[in-house]
């Protein structure tokens, strides 16, 4: 079945805005009494708001109660917004722009599909809100990742099949979530890492829309 559609993960395929999370969620920890290193936030990668603050809470042997854990997850996203407000077309990763303007030539339909509630804001930001035919982001999921709801509403949302779709992702819970929705993955980063993904490569950049659209036939 010929591929007709994109899909992609925003943090760590578009943007990178894993230092923001890092910083916000550290600075949530230090409060709480307790350090994050940059190794436990590998973890976090592509993991829902609510899940994220539950295994950090769990690596600090804190059981905190559901209103008081949704008053620090509102306080991390704030410090994380006041970082990602001074985003702009610069954080936009190397190799995006070009393997865009593929994707249009190439006439292949586009989603996008994170567990981020941040996700308008951050497209806003850098000037990509026009980039994607659908937008399914943390405000229309009920599911985080490796749950495939949110690449399976991409898909529906575009008017296409699941085998009809790759997915382009960074994180070990977002390869998961698309092959569990039946696609082709494109895992950017380390292959020792991805190892679920079809397709490994260090970045959009190190890709071209024929190699993938031949990779996935």
């Amino acid at each position: 079945m010929p591929i007709k559609a994109f899909l992609f993960d925003l943090d760590g395929v578009i943007v990178d805005t894993a230092i923001y999370h890092y910083q916000a969620w550290k600075r949530l920890a230090n409060e709480l009494g307790f350090d994050i290193s940059e190794e436990f936030n590998e973890q976090l990668k592509g993991v829902s708001r609510m899940d994220s603050l539950d295994l950090i809470l769990a690596h600090g042997g804190l059981s905190l109660p559901e209103e008081k854990k949704n008053e620090l997850a509102a306080q991390k996203n704030q410090w994380y917004l006041e970082l990602v407000s001074r985003m702009n077309s610069d954080d936009i990763l190397p190799g995006v722009a070009t393997f865009f303007s593929q994707v249009r030539k190439a006439g292949l339909k586009t989603a996008l599909g994170s567990v981020s509630k941040n996700a308008a804001l951050i497209l806003d930001r850098i000037g990509m809100s026009n980039a994607f035919d659908a937008i399914i982001d943390g405000t229309k999921i009920s599911k985080g990742k490796p749950d495939p709801e949110v690449f399976t509403k991409g898909a529906a949302e575009l008017e296409v099949s699941p085998a009809e779709c790759v997915v382009f992702e960074d994180a070990v819970a977002g390869v998961e979530a698309g092959k569990r929705g039946g696609m082709f993955v494109v895992g950017l980063g380390s292959p020792s890492v991805l190892t679920q993904a079809d397709l490994v490569a260090p970045s959009l950049n190190a890709l071209t829309v024929e190699e993938v659209l031949k990779k996935s036939e």
